[in-house]
């Protein structure tokens, strides 16, 4: 017991090695960047939400063969656009919250078997879960479907082409991948049950103890048992959890200063940076980054004080992680007596 907690604790504070994580950061930061800019300029920020998780299609096959990251950011970038629209149809049916909740923990299920399925870096459904919670959040009409489309698919279609740039510049080789796919087995199942329950656990109590911001419960409760055993689930846990509670008193001192909508993007473009460079590498660390960035995003579409979304952004985190880390344990012993019998 004492040697597993030393693991945990280790794996908590180790950064890995830099392993061109400047040429991601730089990808992400021009897929992100350039979308918002559009939109200060066409002074529609209240969009940003739509073209951010668009954009995230970029952050997906950092590691990959040219030809396996673009087509991986593709399909990233469908899925992530559909769980826009998935959660736009909860808003504009103003669907109860419990029933939204059971709804994305339902598509949280099928991503991470798709991901597992398709091999996706970073694994799991986390992108989407978010995309589709924070969406399903937010007013919306018959209207804002084409919006989303437009603005979500609009960024998706740039960050393929930054990345195929990129591709093209490095004189990168546009071979077909060889690596197999892994069959849909024991695993696979195991991981879609766990998450699909640690989401919807989470969200039904970030919506019965909180309410309006239930999403981030299922966010971190996703992020917690989103590793591939139950020691690298509570590493993620802790380091998602104490990198929230940090990162929130970072995005407190930023949404103090009520920075004008230019200087909010930059600081945005920073923080993204920040992120790709160290999301690989430590999450907590990155998760500094992150907190802020998911929170300036969220205030230029969301008429909540800014100390309610911090508190929100606090109590929600610590239920999603609290419940996902309860979930994981609860699963490596379920799977641990079927392999004894």
């Amino acid at each position: 017991m004492a040697e597993s907690r030393g693991r945990v604790w280790t794996g908590v504070i180790r950064v890995g090695p830099h392993r061109g994580d400047h040429r991601v950061a730089i990808r992400a930061v021009l897929s992100v960047g350039v979308p918002l800019v559009v939109l200060l300029l066409l002074n529609r920020l209240d969009l940003a939400v739509y073209a951010s998780f668009g954009a995230f299609a970029a952050l997906y096959g950092r590691t990959d063969a040219p030809r396996a990251r673009v087509r991986m950011q593709a399909t990233a970038g469908v899925i992530l656009v559909g769980s826009m629209l998935v959660g736009t149809a909860l808003s504009a049916l103003s669907t109860p919250a419990l029933v939204s909740v059971a709804v994305v923990a339902v598509l949280a299920a099928i991503v991470t078997l798709f991901a597992y399925r398709a091999q996706w870096h970073p694994p799991g459904a986390l992108f989407a879960v978010f995309a589709a919670g924070a969406t399903a959040s937010f007013p919306a009409t018959a209207s804002t479907f084409a919006t989303v489309v437009v603005v979500g698919g609009a960024s998706v279609a740039w960050s393929l082409l930054v990345t195929t740039v990129f591709v093209l510049a490095r004189r990168g080789s546009w071979a077909r991948p060889t690596r197999p796919r892994p069959p849909i087995g024991a695993v696979a199942w195991e991981m879609t049950a766990t998450v699909g329950a640690a989401a919807l656990l989470a969200g039904l109590a970030g919506a019965l103890l909180v309410g309006t911001h239930w999403y981030w419960a299922m966010v971190g409760a996703v992020a917690a048992v989103g590793g591939a055993h139950v020691t690298a689930r509570l590493i993620r846990g802790v380091q998602r959890l104490v990198g929230t509670l940090l990162g929130v008193l970072i995005a407190a001192g930023l949404l103090a200063l009520h920075l004008p909508p230019w200087l909010v993007i930059v600081v945005a473009v920073v923080l993204q940076a920040g992120a790709e460079l160290f999301v690989g590498r430590n999450y907590g660390i990155a998760m500094l980054f992150i907190t802020p960035l998911a929170l300036l995003m969220i205030s230029l579409a969301s008429p909540a004080s800014p100390e309610m979304l911090l508190r929100d952004r606090v109590i929600e985190t610590v239920i999603g992680v609290a419940v996902g880390t309860v979930v994981a344990i609860v699963s490596a012993g379920i799977r641990r007596r079927g392999a004894r019998g």
